[in-house]
């Protein structure tokens, strides 16, 4: 699944082709995504203010609402000149005032759209409960430690619940929790706070990084030119399970936290947390 860092490289390319512009048409050719997909009429002549991205959501900002998109498991977006014969999997086109069509492309179908009008005084129900931005100053150690108290939860698992920080997908929280040098199954409680302003740190580290070298290279991914990332050329842990430390030369070991591959350090990352 695209992670963050995809989505704000396909943010960082798409905006500066469609912002400023007037919805000229609009043709959904495949209502049946994640939810159904269901698109105000009038949304047609509105021009497009910005392109902005909370967590792994697209919010494209016209005058009267925002339109959220996710590219779930495969999707992703092109800008076309109109009229470019369409693919099999190419669900929604956005065609603007400067002849340009955004296209959303989704072979699994998992992604989604959604319509958010500004007359709705509530947050979109898919944005409401989500934690900060891991790229904010306002997230840091202390945030970390405070809503870790008392927690027995896997340390990696809590750094990957959206209600706690959104955006650290399986990948990032592998080479964070390396790069902090803590063990993913140390209880989140048990992490101290200096532990946490460490990993609070390497977080946003390891997301810029990645977001500055084009995304990570995943199966389905491809950014907005149609060409892969390249941070997982770099990655230290992930995938790399039974390969030696690229610090230590100890062997990688892995296991499954959370249904998710998880490998780590034996000797980089320690084997108990420590009670602040």
């Amino acid at each position: 699944m695209p992670e963050l860092p995809e989505v704000e490289t396909t943010r960082q390319g798409v905006a500066p082709l469609v912002s400023g512009r007037r919805l000229q048409r609009l043709e959904l050719r495949e209502p049946r995504l994640r939810w159904p997909v269901v698109l105000p009429e009038t949304l047609v002549g509105e021009r497009l203010e910005t392109v902005d991205r909370r967590a792994k959501y697209l919010l494209f900002r016209f005058e009267t609402g925002t339109l959220i998109v996710h590219l779930g498991m495969s999707g992703s977006l092109r800008v076309l000149p109109d009229g470019t014969d369409y693919l099999k999997h190419d669900h929604l086109a956005l065609v603007f005032s400067s002849g340009q069509s955004l296209r959303l492309h989704d072979p699994r179908r998992f992604g989604s759209v959604h319509w958010h009008s500004d007359d709705e005084p509530d947050p979109h129900w898919l944005l409401a409960k989500l934690g900060p931005e891991p790229l904010d100053p306002a997230f840091n150690g202390a945030y970390l430690k405070a809503r870790a108290r008392g927690r027995r939860l896997a340390v990696k698992n809590f750094i990957m619940d959206s209600r706690i920080v959104v955006g650290v997908g399986n990948i990032y929280a592998n080479e964070a929790l390396f790069l902090a040098g803590i063990r993913p199954t140390v209880a989140a409680g048990r992490v101290t706070l200096a532990a946490y302003e460490a990993l609070a740190g390497r977080i946003r580290h390891v997301l810029a990084a990645a977001i500055q070298m084009g995304g990570t290279t995943l199966r389905d991914f491809v950014n907005q030119d149609g060409n892969p990332g390249y941070f997982k050329q770099v990655l230290n842990v992930y995938d790399r399970a039974g390969e030696p430390c690229r610090v230590c030369g100890t062997t990688l070991k892995d296991l499954r936290l959370g249904g998710r591959a998880t490998v780590f350090c034996p000797k980089c990352q320690r084997a108990q947390g420590f009670r602040a």
